[in-house]
């Protein structure tokens, strides 16, 4: 009598879940019959692919670059750094994206992710709270609101990415809220995030990590910006709180030269259990040559001496400094040429060059946007 009981119980609570998933996969039926019917003029498809070689004076027998990078990977190949596809929707209330990609970017950036993650570029769905006031809440895997450089290497001032962002995160996954004033000069953002660039949570990771942004562009020359995190990327058991300040300003003087001044610090547990920091300035320029030509040079430092991001093993950490010098050619307005040269210097002997710690390497690119 009991176990028929137990098994009239096992039948119900069957049917209630099976009618409730009917029930949710109904909706959601409805919903996607009704955008493909009536909202198709609001629907968008874009593309970007990069191709790479690049070479690194260290010669690594496994083609793969210093650990601290994860752009532009291997050495001494061609290879695919990020293609992507992307399909967009946006209307007076509702906007989404979804894209899905492959490369050095996705091979590398989500090493950490399950396998079927590592192909989410972006997946994200925004309500507008507002029908007067630009407000919205977005939610899913979302580009990173700290930097101003992206993985589209095409939208960024130099092929390859600086330090500072090669070790801050490129995307987020949670919850924002935004706002901007109706003349478009003031944007906030307040996020509730998985982690420092998760998608799928850190085990024994339960706390939310937080991140704020005010972007300020006072004309059409100027922007400016203040970006942070805070939470932590470690087992709750660790009890460690990473903070993480983010700056930068975009000056474009004229159309033909521009200034980027950027200067990032923050502060974590290290594994011997002390608080300490990093730091990282950068400047960059870019001069149009041409109507089709253009150059870009930049400098930068990490200062990261008790491993708090970067882990080296040697006396020094991780203190390098950086400089690059790019040139791009404009095939079309959608496909770029561009090649760099970059040389790194470090107080440890970091690169595989004996007492000599330069380490040079040169990159080559071909981008196109679709």
């Amino acid at each position: 009598m009991i176990q028929r009981l137990k098994q009239v119980r096992n039948r119900r609570t069957t049917h209630k879940t099976f009618f409730a998933t009917a029930l949710a996969a109904f909706f959601s039926f409805q919903v996607f019959i009704g955008f493909a019917q009536d909202s198709l003029q609001n629907l968008s498809f874009t593309g970007y692919a990069e191709v790479y070689y690049s070479y690194d004076s260290d010669q690594p027998n496994n083609h793969e670059k210093a650990g601290f990078l994860y752009n532009h990977k291997r050495h001494n190949e061609v290879n695919i750094n990020l293609a992507y596809l992307k399909a967009a929707y946006t209307d007076s209330m509702v906007r989404a994206n979804v894209a899905l990609m492959a490369g050095n970017y996705a091979q590398y950036n989500l090493a950490a992710e399950p396998s079927l993650l590592q192909m989410i570029y972006q997946a994200d769905v925004g309500i507008r709270l507002s029908r007067k006031k630009n407000i919205y809440l977005d939610a899913g895997v979302m580009p990173s609101h700290i930097g101003f450089e992206s993985a589209i290497s095409a939208d960024c001032w130099t092929p390859s990415r600086s330090l500072m962002a090669e070790n801050s995160p490129y995307f987020e996954t949670g919850a924002k809220l935004t706002a901007t004033n109706r003349r478009s000069t003031f944007f906030v953002s307040a996020l509730v995030l998985n982690g420092w660039q998760r998608i799928y949570r850190l085990p024994a990771n339960n706390k939310p990590s937080f991140g704020l942004q005010l972007n300020y562009k006072p004309g059409a020359r100027l922007t400016l910006n203040y970006s942070n995190f805070i939470g932590s990327d470690k087992p709750d058991s660790m009890n460690a709180i990473r903070t993480f300040h983010n700056m930068y300003f975009i000056f474009e003087a004229s159309k033909k030269f521009g200034i980027i001044g950027c200067f990032d610090i923050g502060t974590d547990k290290t594994v011997a259990g002390q608080y300490d920091y990093w730091f990282t300035p950068a400047l960059l320029l870019r001069l149009q040559t041409g109507e089709h030509t253009r150059l870009g040079l930049r400098g930068e430092y990490f200062g990261d001496k008790n491993q708090v991001l970067i882990s080296t093993g040697t006396k020094h950490g991780f203190q390098t400094s950086g400089v690059s010098l790019n040139y791009d050619y404009f095939i079309t307005p959608a496909a770029m040429f561009r090649i760099e040269a970059k040389w790194y210097n470090a107080n440890d002997p970091l690169f595989k060059q004996g007492k000599d710690f330069n380490n040079y390497s040169g990159l080559a690119t071909v981008s196109i946007k679709f």
